[in-house]
């Protein structure tokens, strides 16, 4: 950081210039029609529709498609205005028509298109309330960022963009990583053909099948004396159950009720079976302080027969999931009934060779999913560095 610091004893030794978006930014607001010719939800460039169309959301879900005309010829500065809000990107060469969509365009004197990407990442972005929050021109035109010098501008860049690179190729690592797990996962987990192995239904391997609670009359969601999560098909987060700050909670009445039904115990398998189908975890310990929703089954298996984790595998597995989805029904939310999920065939080897497969595929799914090794772990070290020096390189003395 040294060449940095120089530079800003050199160039801004009182202090850098704080300015609106409106200052540094012209905007071209959202709306407008889609070009002539365009190939919706194309993800890759063809020599007949080479530029991009964006729309709201992030990474590829503001890809809309691509057209063989543009409107924005520079770099610029995308911000989603709707829904999911403030998410901004780079963007070279493309056609926005797109509601939902902003567009700022640096007037390149002053700054980069690339360090007010950065710029932005650390700055509060007022929007309009409503059940859907909406960004405004006027809101985003008021927003105050440091302008420092270019040169200065371009310094901070090659450093954050080191580490978003790494970041990256980390991200990159692990989807492959994930890929070849699945493989293998399947592989291990294919009995075709085996003699050593009965197939079943599962209602043959299980002692119970449950589900919890919705709200509806019974309770509510987040009351303020609540302090007992609630799990949903979010939480499901593989293996174990993920808690974040969007996990919803119940009080100690909706825990009492949401068991009486569910009737949760050490062992159980929990299977997303409505909506997002087939999010799995494991109950290691006896809950005591949450539950889980209706639509959210919970399996006991019948411990002679097939070890709790070896069944949770299965069931994430492309076969036994095809299964799964073939009983599946419903127009806007898609569920499996208890009754169909007992049809489902598995494959039952040994005690012991579940055993021995479990323990591999363990060691796969460590790699790749547990926060506290891993890549996982490797990404969540590189995403604070990059915040520490993102808050660090970005935070200046306003000049007076």
């Amino acid at each position: 950081m040294s060449k940095i610091d120089d530079l800003i004893a050199k160039l801004c030794p009182n202090g850098v210039e704080y300015k609106t978006i409106e200052e540094v930014c012209s905007t071209v607001s959202a709306g407008g029609d889609l070009p002539e010719n365009y190939e919706k939800g194309q993800l890759v460039p063809t020599d007949k529709f080479p530029y991009p169309i964006y729309s709201n959301g992030s990474n590829e879900n503001a890809l809309y498609g691509f057209t063989n005309t543009y409107r924005i010829d520079k770099d610029a500065v995308t911000v989603s205005a709707r829904g999911t809000i403030g998410y901004h990107a780079v963007r070279k060469k493309f056609f926005t028509p797109i509601v939902r969509l902003i567009t700022l365009l640096p007037n390149n004197r002053i700054i980069t298109a690339e360090y007010l990407n950065y710029a932005l990442d650390i700055t509060e972005i007022g929007h309009s309330g409503g059940s859907i929050p909406q960004l405004t021109v006027p809101n985003i035109k008021k927003v105050c960022i440091p302008v420092p010098p270019l040169e200065i501008q371009r310094e901070i860049v090659k450093v954050l963009d080191t580490f978003t690179k790494l970041e990256a190729e980390l991200e990159a690592e692990l989807e492959a990583r994930r890929r070849q797990y699945h493989y293998y996962r399947d592989q291990l987990l294919n009995f075709e053909g085996r003699d050593d192995v009965q197939w079943m239904v599962l209602g043959e391997v299980i002692t119970n099948l449950r589900t919890g609670l919705n709200p509806r009359q019974n309770f509510v969601l987040n009351p303020p004396d609540a302090k007992n999560y609630y799990i949903t098909v979010r939480e499901l987060g593989g293996l174990r159950i993920v808690l974040s700050d969007k996990t919803d909670k119940i009080n100690d009445d909706a825990l009492k009720i949401i068991n009486n039904r569910s009737k949760l115990r050490t062992g159980d398998v929990l299977f997303s079976g409505t909506g997002t189908i087939g999010n799995t975890a494991l109950i290691e310990c006896a809950p005591s302080n949450w539950n889980i929703k209706e639509g959210v089954y919970a399996l006991t298996p019948n411990i002679k027969k097939i070890i709790s984790k070896f069944l949770l595998y299965l069931l994430k597995t492309t076969y036994v999931l095809s299964q799964i989805n073939s009983y599946s029904a419903g127009s806007t939310v898609v569920s499996i009934s208890m009754a169909n999920f007992k049809r489902v065939i598995i494959p039952v080897p040994s005690l012991e060779e579940q055993t021995r497969i479990v323990a591999i595929l363990d060691k796969f799914d460590a790699l790749v999913n547990d926060l506290s090794s891993g890549l996982p772990a490797e990404i969540a070290a590189r995403r604070k560095q990059y915040e520490y020096y993102r808050d660090r390189l970005l935070t200046f003395k306003e000049a007076q």
